[in-house]
């Protein structure tokens, strides 16, 4: 059964993100000209998609020094051009072997 103030719960986010997605659009009528607004909302983005991915990446495994690798790795990969498929198979090798080597050197005890 749902807590009693769930269904109050749902109807206020519903709005506000309602809210957030409508009041640009009615309250900016005209083209935006302003380059610092423009860039400002050129990089809103990759801000929120980073702010939500990157705290996620390190609680992805079992261990923190696995996913401070596959994230490093990732970072190599990407900063060296390769494609998304790639990096993102690279940062799964380097968690796989990681977690291989300290599986290997720290046995888990039953």
């Amino acid at each position: 059964m749902h807590k009693p103030g769930f269904l109050l719960y749902l109807l206020v986010m519903a709005g506000v993100t309602y809210l957030i997605r409508m009041l640009p659009l009615v309250l900016v009528r005209k083209k935006l000209t302003n380059r610092y607004v423009l860039s400002f909302l050129h990089y809103i983005p990759y801000a929120v998609l980073s702010a939500m991915t990157v705290p996620a990446c390190f609680y992805a495994t079992g261990n923190i020094y696995s996913a401070v690798a596959g994230i490093g790795m990732a970072i190599v990969l990407a900063y060296r051009g390769k494609s998304l498929l790639i990096v993102a198979a690279g940062a799964c090798v380097a968690v796989f072997f990681v977690e291989l080597l300290l599986g290997v050197l720290v046995p888990v005890s039953a």
